[in-house]
């Protein structure tokens, strides 16, 4: 979202954070010209008093478990991705659905902010 327009203020967070971004996730993105190895995976509790515009959950386990959002939410939205970091297989085959989950998310998040944010 960031990359379709810079002047939202767009926050990432999960569930259950790792200590860092997945390395393989840094060297698909950088693959299409974003980098991401400066960002810091953060909890999603940081965020539920805040209000937003949209809060939108992106991985199928997310949607189970994503906690209740207490501030003021104006649009919830599920745009589901199947989790690359469950990814079996040999390095290529895994870098492979990285690629495959990125892609469909940069498909899907454009069709969204077109259809619901720009302009």
């Amino acid at each position: 979202m960031r990359s379709l327009d810079s002047s939202l203020r767009i926050r990432s967070a999960g569930t259950k954070p790792g200590p860092r971004v997945a390395l393989r996730a840094v060297q698909v993105m950088a693959e299409i010209g974003l980098d991401i190895s400066h960002h810091q995976p953060e909890n999603v509790d940081i965020y539920l008093g805040e209000a937003w515009d949209y809060v939108i959950t992106v991985c199928d386990s997310a949607k189970e478990s994503c906690p209740y959002f207490s501030g003021k939410v104006q649009y919830r939205q599920h745009i589901g991705f199947d989790d690359p970091w469950e990814a079996t297989g040999t390095e290529e085959e895994i870098l492979g659905e990285y690629r495959r989950v990125r892609d469909e998310i940069r498909r899907d998040f454009t069709k969204f902010y077109e259809e619901n944010l720009k302009g």
